[in-house]
């Protein structure tokens, strides 16, 4: 039976305390290797599901870093929690970030629009990966133009030929493609 004055307590060896660590390491390694082997799972699945039911390409990729995300933070947690973080100390920390972060992405609404206009894009299909897209102005001016190369949260790549031969990359957020007018060829 320990003795209720701390001080009266003697030390824990050394030994003891590097077996505490040991395990811990251990722990915290196997919390990695089984994330890790989760995420594979998960990519392997999703590619299935997409081939499987023709989804894009894009919306796959998205799902796959949203998922996986969603793993590591969690096996991060899971990690402190192994290394002896308190659970309510961690659980007011991320209260508070998230709470930080929603004012911040209540304060950058264009980045919100973007994300969602990405979301109805993704779901929508107004255009695909390799479509030929141009945005217009007017409907008589002409405008940016190119083929789609990348489509991810915040903006949409077009690859596009000058008539000189040259050729550029435009990034286009993805808000405007529901402000102007989409031309598409496939």
């Amino acid at each position: 039976m320990r003795n209720p004055i701390p001080w009266l307590n003697p030390p824990a060896s050394a030994a003891t305390q590097l077996d505490v660590a040991t395990v811990s390491l251990v722990q915290a390694l196997g919390i990695l290797v089984v994330a890790w082997l989760l995420n594979r799972l998960v990519r392997i699945s999703l590619d299935r599901l997409c081939t499987r039911y023709d989804f894009e390409r894009a919306f796959a990729i998205g799902t796959r870093r949203l998922l996986g995300i969603l793993i590591y933070t969690t096996a991060f947690l899971a990690i402190l929690q192994r290394l002896g973080v308190s659970g309510s100390a961690l659980w007011a920390t991320l209260t508070g970030f998230i709470a930080v972060a929603a004012v911040a992405f209540f304060a950058a609404w264009s980045v919100l629009s973007n994300i969602f206009c990405a979301l109805l894009i993704l779901t929508t299909r107004p255009f695909r990966l390799n479509d030929q897209v141009e945005l217009l102005e007017n409907g008589d001016k002409p405008g940016l133009k190119g083929r789609v190369i990348d489509i991810n949260f915040v903006h949409t790549t077009l690859h596009e030929t000058n008539e000189d031969g040259s050729d550029t990359v435009l990034q286009i957020p993805n808000s405007q493609f529901f402000q102007k007018i989409t031309r598409r060829w496939r």
